[in-house]
């Protein structure tokens, strides 16, 4: 499975869990964790544990189908260069997978929150895509640029998000960062020396 960062809750961060970022951030681990062909169900589970999602989780081989298609429809707005791409592709999804917004507290099992799929049991794809297309909607009009990117190192070529202020990151983290530096610096070196075989 792909590098997926951990994430913590505990019982107090009811909230935290339905925040804009975290659910955000919990689009961009589960594009990665269902880019494999055949991704295993209890991995995509327990990405959907480490964002706070109850268990008990039992993901069937057409739920994990419909959720790698939804994944794929959302690398789409993570690979937008620009703040119209993004907004063009949610726009697409948006009109094309989700109902009308509405709030709902899970029968008070939650804080009050939004959701754009059509109930609270929707099947996994449809949730995933709603829930993605809200978090990811309210990032492109809160920053006016791409809620994300795709890292830049072709080994890699994970989703993930963006934030803060300062120049815009390439690379999902230092380590990939790190990785394709490396890799320069020897190619660099390579070409500055003479070719001994000549």
């Amino acid at each position: 499975m792909r590098y997926i960062a951990s994430v913590s809750f505990n019982g107090d961060d009811r909230s935290t869990r339905h925040s804009v970022l975290t659910t955000a951030r919990r689009a961009a681990a589960l594009v990665n964790a269902l880019a494999d062909e055949h991704p295993d169900p209890a991995d995509v589970a327990d990405v959907l544990r480490a964002y706070g999602e109850p268990d008990p989780i039992d993901l069937t081989a057409r739920d994990i189908a419909g959720m790698r298609a939804a994944a794929a429809s959302l690398r789409q707005v993570f690979a937008a260069e620009h703040a119209d791409d993004a907004a063009a592709a949610l726009n697409r999804l948006l009109k094309d997978h989700t109902g009308p917004l509405r709030l709902t507290s899970h029968g008070g099992g939650t804080p009050w929150h939004p959701h754009l799929d059509h109930d609270d049991n929707a099947p996994w794809d449809e949730w995933l895509l709603a829930s993605s297309c809200m978090s990811l909607a309210v990032l492109v009009w809160d920053r006016q640029r791409p809620p994300g990117r795709i890292c830049a190192s072709t080994s890699c070529q994970n989703a993930f998000i963006t934030q803060g202020s300062g120049p815009e990151r390439r690379y999902c983290s230092r380590r990939c960062a790190t990785r394709e530096r490396v890799a320069a610096h020897r190619r660099s070196r390579s070409a500055e020396q003479p070719d001994e075989t000549a």
